[in-house]
């Protein structure tokens, strides 16, 4: 059974917001620069790498990338 339930798991309060702040915490997840723009680029370039051990050191950075989303 599965229940889904929309709720933070830590309340959070927002007291005084800061849009600059939040652009600049966005542009770092999402952004260019950011880490999922890392992550698809070397898991991407892994595709045209010919060397299967440096294949799989993509594969691994990459990943790694991706574990830093939350």
């Amino acid at each position: 059974m599965f229940v889904y339930e929309k709720r933070l798991e830590y309340p959070i309060r927002i007291k005084n917001p800061n849009p600059k702040l939040a652009a600049a915490i966005i542009s770092q997840y999402g952004g260019p620069d950011g880490e999922l723009g890392a992550s698809l680029r070397y898991l991407s370039q892994r595709f045209s790498m010919p060397y299967p051990e440096l294949k799989g050191l993509l594969t691994d950075i990459g990943t790694e990338e991706l574990g830093h989303r939350p």
